[in-house]
């Protein structure tokens, strides 16, 4: 089976498919529409018999970076470390709904004889049977796979490549990276090591291993086609994407380097027909590996917290900041009693390194800080007003809910000038901050109309933005936005620092 998303990347009919429980048969047929399944294929029949045939002795060839190891070399030693994950769910049969006759008082009227009958004639439960991969990391059983392979399941049965079969002890899931960790009672297993993902480069040659439609013990080779993808399929996303082909029924399995270590664990495909299309995705190894160490140890993630809210450094926004180039995380704000606030990280800093490693996107320094051990104090560069400087911080626990407050005053509406033209805005009120999900306690001016195509639209203001400052002015009220929108020269573009559901932001807004 098969789960399908949409790319949030593409105007284009592009479908991410999460390689999930993937190639599975389902008992009597039936699809589980409800959770977004849709049927991949066709078991190979038992009758089937592979052909042996002549095994070839021409010497195989070695690549630039692999030594002297070939592929085949690289194949054997890792494919008997690679499993099948059979995950079983029982749950009931579409159509098995409630119904008049479960009353007690219908019961009665009827009688039980009836009621005998019309219980045999409703459908059954049925089991939902899912195929997927996993790699032995450990010699004494530990499996780790992915989340969406057993984490919804019964039953977790493994198969290693010698045919054996073992029952599952699901270890832990973390749905926020996609990656499960379970075990089997064994010994003396083969295992692969693992890799150190952050020296991966684009280009590198990688394998991928698993038992894609059910096939085992598939091998595929391609490159490393990018890092550091973020694909709206898990909460913390840094894959490594690859061309080697991957198809439903890998997930969970190993992506190998050209020393047979993992460099990942495969996880999703994109794609328009729920096959290959060269464009896979695969967890890195050091996240796998710290995301598996903790769910060993504890059972659960416990994610490293530092307190700012960030964004992308357009070439835009780096010029109204005078950063030479967009390298660099933008803080757009500080929140209050956080380790940023303590070690003193202001609005408009923009983070150049954390932990001594570049920072060159959000997605980038979000999973760093939330891989950061709690209670290790990190070294952080940024720049402010153009200068260079270095905090110490200290990071802590990631809060399970992070609440800010918000609300409150008198209306009125102004005539706006220059740049702002496009913008309709008003002092804010409890009324405007019910209707645009302020909260209370917040004071300032809030975006009531913003102009049908115009620049602004374009750029990005919404209706229902709150403004906090303008060109670095902080706007506390409407006298304060007046005062400050009558100076603003009418060709010169205005860096608005927005809040919008409690996240701040900002956008140049140019003539």
């Amino acid at each position: 089976m098969e789960r399908h998303y949409q790319s949030p990347r593409s105007g284009r009919s592009w479908i991410v498919a999460a390689v999930l429980l993937t190639a599975g048969m389902i008992i009597g047929f039936v699809v589980a529409s409800d959770l977004g399944w849709l049927p991949t294929g066709h078991a190979v029949p038992d009758s089937v018999t592979p052909q042996a045939r002549q095994v070839s002795t021409a010497p195989q060839p070695i690549l630039p970076g692999m030594g002297t190891q070939s592929f085949v070399e690289i194949a054997k030693a890792v494919k008997p470390a690679v499993v099948n994950i059979y995950a079983t769910k029982t749950g009931k049969a579409e159509g098995s709904h409630a119904t008049p006759f479960d009353d007690p008082f219908f019961r009665k009227f009827f009688g039980e004889e009836f009621f005998r009958r019309f219980e045999q004639q409703q459908p059954k439960e049925r089991k939902e049977r899912g195929l997927g991969s996993g790699v032995i990391v450990e010699s004494n059983g530990l499996i780790i796979t992915n989340n969406h392979v057993v984490g919804k399941a019964d039953e977790i049965r493994v198969t290693l490549s010698d045919k054996r079969e073992f029952k599952a002890k699901l270890i832990g899931t973390d749905p926020k990276t996609d990656i499960a960790v379970v075990k089997i009672e064994a010994t003396g297993l083969p295992t692969v090591g693992w890799a150190d993902s952050d020296l991966l480069e684009v280009g590198e040659f990688v394998l991928a291993v698993g038992n894609p439609f059910g096939l085992t013990q598939t091998v595929t080779l391609g490159i490393v086609s990018a890092l550091g993808r973020a694909a709206g399929i898990a909460e913390y996303e840094d894959f490594i994407q690859t061309d080697a082909a991957i198809n439903p029924g890998n997930s969970g399995g190993a992506l190998v380097n050209v020393r047979g270590e993992l460099a990942g664990i495969n996880t999703a495909i994109f794609s328009q027909s729920g096959g290959n299309m060269g464009i896979g995705f695969a967890v890195p190894s050091n996240m796998a590996r710290s995301i598996m160490d903790q769910l060993v140890k504890t059972g659960k993630v416990v994610r490293g917290w530092l307190g700012v809210s960030i964004q992308e450094l357009t070439p835009e926004l780096a010029a109204q900041f005078g950063v030479s180039d967009t390298k660099g995380v933008l803080v757009s704000d500080v929140m209050d009693e956080s380790p940023a606030k303590k070690a003193g990280f202001a609005r408009a800093d923009v983070i150049l390194e954390y932990d001594g490693k570049p920072m060159d996107s959000p997605t980038h320094l979000r999973n760093a800080v939330a891989q950061t051990p709690v209670g290790k104090k990190v070294a952080v560069k940024l720049l402010r007003e153009k200068k260079p400087k270095t905090l110490d911080v200290t990071i802590v626990e990631q809060p399970k809910s992070l609440a800010q407050a918000g609300e409150e005053e008198t209306a009125e509406s102004i005539a706006p000038t220059g740049v702002l033209a496009d913008l309709d805005v008003r002092e804010l009120t409890e009324d405007l901050a019910g209707r645009y999900g302020i909260k209370s306690g917040e004071r300032g001016v809030v975006v009531a109309r913003v102009k049908s195509g115009s620049t602004a639209e374009e750029t990005g203001v919404r209706e229902g933005d709150m403004i906090v400052e303008i060109n670095r002015q902080a706007v506390g009220s409407m006298k304060a936005y007046e005062r400050i929108a009558a100076k603003l020269p009418s060709d010169q573009a205005v860096l608005l620092l927005l809040k919008r559901q409690g996240r701040t932001i900002y956008l140049t807004l140019r003539p």
